[in-house]
């Protein structure tokens, strides 16, 4: 019998201030500094569950793009400093328009939201008249405002289910887009082309070979992940539902995480006990979205001091694209 191939891992999320070149007591320091700078400046901090371990840390909520952009428009505080990408900041200014909303780094972007711009959809939907268009949340204002619902990779089959068209334009993400079309058999799913970068080149492969030194281990994969590792997955879900997933499976002590690296700090805050390792088997070479590490305590700091970047949407975009959004948000999650 042959015995499993040992794979190495590499992990330099191992402490919360990974790619920093701060001391602890420096960011000790900037913690403290960044905390009185939010009560002061009327702010609440939100940050993605991809962001550095050292933001996620000084953030007042941590989760993913669309239950962050919920929370601000429910918290007191009039201001949001949102540490995630752009289109999730605009995301927050179209929910709740009549606060200041602050992106630390006007640079993180996404390759995903890039995918597609509001002059692509509109030549799918020419080509597509009868299909009703269902955008992913990872899309920009004007995106949004040209789609008929929204939707995450959380409630993506129960939207799509709800919608009373049968035929749906599905975008931007393709492996979504599929896993979808197989959740809901009865819709006829036509979707974009457009992928994550850091979920699309993910391989099965690679998750078989970390798994054959875990055996035991239970695979969790995001569904903007390739449909052959999907295939491979015990649970499919989204970042947030990944916390959950691990209560699925009180008995297993280590899980394989197919999405991106930074979601590992989270989870092994809530499960100390636990041993959670990234797919491709090395954090921070494949599985590593630059744009989601470009915000740093000093650029939070420097927002809270400066007011910068404010986020603005056009009032007519952002009606479009609130109207896409609260369709969504009232879908309930079993239709």
């Amino acid at each position: 019998m042959s015995l499993p191939v040992q794979v190495p891992i590499h992990d330099p999320v191992a402490s919360p201030c990974a790619g920093s070149d701060l001391g602890a007591a420096e960011v000790a320091a900037l913690e403290e500094e960044i905390r009185g700078l939010a009560r002061e400046r009327d702010a609440v901090i939100l940050a993605h569950n991809y962001q550095l371990p050292e933001v996620q840390k000084i953030a007042d909520h941590v989760g993913d793009s669309l239950q962050l952009a919920i929370i601000g428009k429910q918290v007191p505080q009039g201001t949001i400093v949102f540490c995630g990408v752009h289109f999730m900041a605009e995301s927050a200014k179209v929910l709740a328009p009549e606060k200041r909303v602050l992106l630390p780094n006007l640079s993180a972007g996404c390759s995903l939201a890039d995918s597609i711009t509001a002059e692509s959809l509109e030549d799918w939907k020419a080509r597509y008249p009868d299909h009703a268009v269902v955008t992913y949340v990872n899309s920009t204002a004007e995106v949004k405002a040209l789609s008929d619902i929204c939707c995450t990779s959380a409630n993506a089959a129960s939207v799509v289910r709800s919608l009373p068209q049968r035929k749906i334009l599905f975008t931007p993400d393709k492996n979504l887009g599929k896993w979808v079309a197989a959740k809901v058999p009865e819709k006829e799913v036509v979707v974009y082309d457009g992928c994550c970068p850091v979920h699309d080149v993910l391989r099965a492969a690679s998750v078989n070979r970390v798994k054959s030194a875990k055996p035991d281990a239970v695979i969790i994969a995001h569904p903007e992940c390739r449909g052959d590792v999907v295939d491979v997955a015990d649970e499919v879900c989204s970042t947030t539902a990944m916390l959950s997933a691990v209560e699925r499976h009180p008995h297993a002590r280590t899980f394989i995480v197919a999405t991106e690296h930074g979601i590992v700090y989270q989870l092994r805050q809530r499960w100390p006990d636990r041993e959670f390792i990234v797919a491709d088997g090395c954090i921070g070479c494949r599985m590593h979205c630059p744009y989601m590490k470009m915000i740093d305590l000093v650029m939070v700091r420097d927002t809270l001091l400066r007011g910068k970047h404010e986020i603005q949407v056009e009032p007519e975009i952002a009606a479009g694209a609130r109207r896409a959004l609260e369709r969504m948000i009232a879908v309930p999650r079993d239709a």
